[in-house]
């Protein structure tokens, strides 16, 4: 069986993925903690995040910039922050989750929350943190390859949430290559600063 040629971008992509791999190799367990801090102390400090209605994050991965921190200060604020779960296979859903330690391994070893209650439609108003494997100036973003987050929050639904990416300060690239799928950032957070690719700081 012949296989596909990938395309350009998609080699592009690819290639991204790797030099991210080898530098998230590079982390040391300090550095994460102390980079997990600084970034989700500058984004609980933003007028954006004090405004929203609702935020959602996601559990990081162990190679990801920590999100346990900011996880617990929306908790302390809010009650619950909003946790996503794979369904379908390739969608999701997210629920309201009080404890960090209410929550499983779901589908890539991601924590997720149990499907417990009706799952929450996230709409203007409400804030979504999103994980990357690399983030442009412009608020592009590069994933795993599976497009959830794509999907959920796709431009053409309308009334999206704000969209806020989450890495480290060395996930920031001159330009991640995308093309008309790929979701865009209205700004991204790292250990080192805010950068507002929406005007959505102003």
């Amino acid at each position: 069986m012949v296989r596909a040629m990938s395309s350009p971008i998609s080699e592009s992509k690819r290639r991204l993925r790797e030099q991210m791999a080898r530098l998230r190799g590079d982390v040391t367990p300090a550095d994460s903690a102390r980079a997990g801090r600084l970034a989700a102390n500058a984004l609980i400090d933003l007028e954006l995040t004090r405004r929203a209605k609702r935020i959602a994050l996601y559990a990081a991965l162990p190679y990801e910039l920590p999100t346990r921190l900011l996880f617990d200060a929306v908790v302390e604020k809010a009650g619950a922050a909003l946790l996503p779960r794979t369904v379908n296979p390739l969608g999701l859903e997210f629920f309201a989750v009080e404890r960090w330690e209410d929550l499983r391994p779901g589908g890539f070893g991601v924590l997720e929350p149990r499907a417990e209650g009706a799952a929450v439609r996230l709409t203007s108003g409400d804030l979504v943190v999103v994980p990357g494997v690399a983030f442009d100036a412009e608020g592009y973003r590069l994933g795993h390859g599976k497009g959830y987050y794509d999907r959920a929050f796709a431009s053409e639904l309308g009334d999206s949430p704000t969209l806020v990416g989450f890495g480290y300060e060395f996930q920031i690239v001159d330009a991640v290559p995308h093309d008309h799928r790929d979701r865009r950032m209205d700004a991204i957070v790292t250990d080192q600063r805010v950068r507002d690719c929406s005007g959505c700081l102003r």
